[in-house]
């Protein structure tokens, strides 16, 4: 897959995340930019505050995840492969307190497993890949989440 490869348009991917998960809605999340190989994700700190003023780290958990769930479903799209895919595993890191408007940048961890990932999913039904998704607040890096998603082929009936 190249960066040249049809993708949706950030107002595209905006509506569906507030659509098919409300959560995305809730947090105000809004969709930066997206390309095959990077979604950046933004969310305000006021639906996201905690009562020390700054973003509750389950709320930054869930961008960072929606960031890493949102590059792969672009990718897998453009693939033309109908799929389910979800969360398997996470590790996440809070550096330090977010304490306004903040960002998550995901991307493939090992872009050359690409290919293989996809061979797997047509070939057994299911296949994994890991994520990275940093957190950006005024320029700075304030945490990183890894994840391990899970993409199973759906058939057509």
């Amino acid at each position: 897959m190249t960066p040249t490869d049809a993708a949706l348009q950030p107002a595209e991917l905006e509506q569906y995340l507030h659509e098919q998960i409300p959560l995305a809605r809730a947090m105000a999340v809004t969709v930066e930019s997206v390309s095959p190989l990077a979604v950046v994700l933004r969310a305000p700190l006021q639906p996201n505050i905690n009562h020390h003023e700054t973003v509750f780290g389950g709320s930054a958990a869930s961008v960072a995840l929606l960031a890493g769930w949102s590059l792969l479903h672009v990718r897998l799209r453009a693939s033309g492969l109908a799929n389910r895919l979800v969360i398997q595993r996470h590790s996440m890191e809070h550096e330090r307190p977010i304490q306004g408007p903040f960002m998550a940048r995901a991307q493939l961890d090992e872009s050359d497993r690409w290919e293989p990932f996809l061979e797997m999913l047509t070939r057994k039904g299911k296949a994994r890949v890991t994520v990275s998704a940093l957190l950006e607040q005024s320029g700075a890096r304030v945490g990183r989440l890894v994840g391990e998603f899970v993409a199973l082929r759906v058939t057509e009936r």
